[in-house]
């Protein structure tokens, strides 16, 4: 039996009564992506099931951090030290190219203490200092201006039964390998 591990998915589906297809990100627990399926779906009811993933990641590492899911009654035995002080944070940065019709995005995922700092890390991004220009900032979405209240700690998003049911650990982990980013278009049917 594998272990829990923490899922980023993106999601795309074009609902009724729209030009294109449209986006979130949800992020859950499970052994594997397939078992998401059901929670996915709860999550987007609007979408009516008729959806796809269109990139998807198991989160182990993170910022120099490993990244682990110990059931509630077994993490404040397993997460000690210092790290627990740190919190796993989701950004969903917004910015602009001249003369293109879109607004860009740019989903990281940080590791730091309070959302202030996490704001910190967003603006020092390549993306955040090159997506933008003069009247077109780049932002933080859902706000015209970098505001610390439209970032996320991921524990915070999680679904009711995962929240209820698990932590994130954050422990040191130095250099390590990233973690494998998979693109596509993935059929809920075919995971």
């Amino acid at each position: 039996m594998q272990k829990p591990v923490l899922f980023m998915v993106l999601i795309g589906c074009t609902p009724n009564g729209r030009h294109t297809e449209q986006h979130d990100v949800f992020f859950g627990i499970a052994e594997n992506i397939k078992e998401l399926v059901p929670a996915i779906i709860e999550f987007w009811p609007e979408a009516e099931g008729r959806m796809h993933i269109d990139a998807w990641r198991e989160v182990t590492h993170v910022d120099g951090y490993k990244i682990s899911v110990a059931e509630k009654q077994n993490a404040a035995q397993d997460n000690k030290d210092d790290s627990a002080l740190q919190k796993l944070f989701f950004l969903n940065l917004g910015g602009y190219k001249q003369n293109e019709f879109e607004e860009y995005h740019y989903k990281m995922i940080c590791v730091a203490p309070g959302k202030g700092v996490a704001v910190q890390q967003a603006k020092q991004t390549a993306f955040y200092k090159h997506t933008g220009f003069k009247g077109a900032e780049s932002h933080i979405d859902d706000k015209y201006g970098v505001d610390v209240d439209d970032v996320y700690a991921i524990e915070d998003i999680l679904p009711p039964g995962m929240k209820e049911k698990y932590s994130l650990l954050i422990t040191p982990a130095g250099k390590a390998a990233e973690d494998t980013l998979n693109l596509g278009y993935f059929i809920f049917s075919k995971l």
